[in-house]
């Protein structure tokens, strides 16, 4: 039944779409072949949660939650062009591999990539997915999202052992994950990869939500030579994707 809902949910803002005036329930139902019983009661569900708006002649039409889901993902699907030129400059000026990573459930999906010619062993690639907990993309996340947000993320986490440097427990994340904020960066300190040593900054877009982050990764000893370099130009660029994503920082 809930599947048959849903497709019918679907359904109902396909036919919308092309009725920018709206439409009644009896016409809905109608057009749909749907009981106007139980379509009533998806209409009056969908219109409560913003998703729908209803007139005084109740007829329905999209709502504004679908111009603000819409506008959140049409900025996933453009940041990746859009971050391409900053992932590249760092590439160049850190000389190391550069990621673009957003949110999925409770892994980050890789979704860009810069590789610097110098060697670096990672299986990290476009379209991965990784833990949250233990990646420093995944950590940017946690630490610079709503706390909210990062308490339900938490919740349910298995903290699977990748490496003798993974995090062990929520409560030492938590500990972690105080740092960085103070800071402004994660760092994922071989949990994932031996070897590997990685920070992470986040980005912004228009609605002062965390849209992605950036990551540089690269072998530890190399990375600890050039430490400060890096925080200071994944910071900057970091800031720097977040205003070309329409982000403005509030004054306080």
């Amino acid at each position: 039944m809930a599947v048959k809902s849903a497709e019918r949910v679907l359904k109902i803002f396909e036919l919308l779409e092309q009725c920018p005036g709206g439409m009644t329930n009896k016409e809905i139902s109608e057009t749909m072949n749907f009981a106007p019983s139980s379509t009533i009661a998806l209409l009056q569900t969908m219109a409560e949660n913003g998703y729908l708006l209803v007139d005084e002649q109740k007829r329905y039409s999209l709502g504004g939650k679908l111009v603000s889901l819409g506008n959140i993902a049409a900025s996933r699907f453009d940041i990746g062009r859009m971050a391409t030129p900053y992932l590249r400059h760092l590439m160049q000026t850190l000389e190391e591999t550069c990621f673009l990573g957003v949110l999925s459930g409770d892994e980050i999906v890789y979704i860009a990539k810069e590789m610097c010619e110098r060697t670096i062993n990672t299986n990290a690639q476009i379209g991965s997915r990784k833990p949250v907990y233990c990646t420093g993309l995944g950590k940017a996340f946690l630490s610079f999202l709503p706390p909210e947000e990062s308490r339900d993320l938490m919740k349910d986490f298995e903290f699977k052992k990748y490496t003798h440097n993974t995090v062990a427990d929520v409560d030492e994340l938590r500990r972690q994950l105080q740092g960085f904020r103070m800071q402004g960066f994660a760092v994922d300190d071989q949990e994932i990869e031996e070897g590997l040593w990685c920070l992470a900054v986040p980005v912004y877009d228009g609605y002062h939500r965390m849209a992605a982050a950036i990551s540089v990764s690269g072998p530890k000893e190399r990375m600890m030579d050039k430490k400060e370099l890096i925080k200071t130009e994944m910071i900057k660029a970091g800031k720097q994707l977040s205003g070309e994503l329409g982000y403005q920082k509030e004054d306080n």
